[in-house]
């Protein structure tokens, strides 16, 4: 809660629930995946050897869910790799508690390698060891382009090709029909966009919102964002605490200079203080632009940026949302029209690895909505399910024979022979 600043609410689903999830949920994928073995003929073992990657898989953690800098490094350890790990300079002491708690369950010294210092530095060394066998990332973009850019540039002198795992950024959406129901579709903009201040990668920053709703749903949105309290989330009746550092609050504040010089409006929020911690007020945003920047980059803050459409430009809105994105991470529809949800189903199919029907476009669970996008998104090899663990594996096909051949000459060529 304090080095990260989440609420407690905030804090108990990802660093308690969900990390808790993947450790236990990945010995079941494990458990099924070892179990799937080849047929046999009479005469013969066929098996699968699932092995680990020859080498060592560098796992570079996020500052924003605990969970996830848990299960970087251990996933793949469970498969038998050797782990080096960089977490994120802003959590350092939950990355820190969480190699207590594997030393004291029995892990082995030198299995997972928990390394501080400079990102850029430590990565350069990591990619360019001969004995790179992968990388699991959580990340911007940026640094994962990088890292692909650098594995490139290497290839050469690589053992093997390296395993390249990455979930990255997202400019998530929620588009609403007519046919919405306003309460829930505001409880799911609010709650998907403002939960630990906009800092998950999955959290709602654009809206697409049909004229017909957009007076009532405004009105709601401005009034509820009125009631959110920010602030030290060691208070409880706070919603949300401080962006993550002075770097992130900064780059909020320049957004919030740029709308204000544009034609886009703030509707509420765009306050901030840094007296007593980073704090950025919950912010909703309406622009008449559908190519703005405020619905196409991300800012990984508590920033909503709302367009309102013509009803009758419904698929228009749902083929823009699916060509104009450079993100694939997760998105929404909000509907009660069966026909209009199997329309957005169809038209946004490749817009979002993990997609949300009438819900918030946040909080996947492990074992239930195994979590990855892809585009600009990341790699899709889906943290929480049996696929990510497929990828810390190189199988070995073994064929043992009961009965070897003794002879070299195939029935064919005695019966040949005989004729003759």
């Amino acid at each position: 809660m304090l080095g990260q600043s989440k609420t407690v609410h905030q804090a108990e689903i990802d660093s308690a629930a969900e990390l808790i999830d993947f450790w236990r949920f990945n010995v079941e994928f494990m458990r099924r995946l070892y179990e799937d073995q080849p047929i046999s003929a009479p005469g013969v073992w066929n098996r699968t050897d699932y092995r680990p990657l020859e080498g060592f898989v560098f796992a570079v953690t996020p500052f924003n869910f605990t969970a996830i800098a848990g299960n970087l490094p251990t996933a793949p350890a469970l498969m038998g790799n050797t782990i080096v790990w960089k977490p994120a300079a802003t959590a350092k002491y939950s990355a820190h508690l969480i190699m207590q708690l594997l030393q004291e369950a029995g892990l082995p010294d030198g299995v997972i390698n928990l390394v501080y210092g400079d990102g850029a530095e430590i990565a350069e060394i990591a990619l360019a060891d001969p004995r790179l066998a992968g990388v699991h990332f959580t990340g911007s973009t940026q640094v994962f382009n990088n890292i692909f850019r650098k594995v490139g540039l290497n290839i050469d002198q690589y053992r093997n090709y390296p395993r390249l795992v990455g979930e990255t950024g997202g400019k998530n959406f929620i588009v609403a029909h007519g046919s919405a129901d306003v309460a829930a579709l505001a409880a799911a903009i609010i709650r998907g966009g403002y939960e630990y201040q906009g800092q998950k990668c999955s959290a709602a920053s654009r809206i697409f919102i049909p004229a017909s709703l957009w007076p009532t749903l405004k009105t709601v949105l401005c009034d509820e964002i009125a009631t959110i309290r920010v602030g030290d989330v060691a208070d409880f009746s706070n919603f949300m605490g401080a962006v993550i550092d002075e770097k992130a609050w900064r780059k909020h504040m320049r957004v919030f200079e740029e709308v204000k010089s544009s034609s886009a409006k703030i509707l509420r929020g765009g306050e901030a203080e840094d007296k007593t911690g980073y704090f950025i007020a919950p912010t909703l945003i309406e622009t008449d632009d559908l190519d703005s920047r405020l619905l196409r980059e991300e800012f990984f803050g508590p920033i909503v940026t709302a367009y309102v459409y013509r009803d009758s430009e419904f698929e228009a809105i749902l083929e823009k949302i699916d060509q104009s994105g450079t993100y694939g991470l997760t998105g929404a529809i909000f509907s009660r029209d069966r026909r209009i949800i199997n329309r957005a189903l169809s038209g946004l199919r490749s817009a979002a690895g993990n997609f949300y029907i009438n819900d918030k476009p946040t909080g996947a669970i492990v074992g239930q909505q195994p979590f990855g996008g892809a585009r600009m998104s990341g790699t899709n090899d889906k943290a929480g399910s049996m696929w990510n663990l497929i990828r810390w594996t190189s199988p070995r096909s073994i064929k043992e024979a009961f009965v070897s051949p003794r002879d070299y000459r195939h029935p064919y060529l005695s019966n040949s022979s005989a004729d003759d």
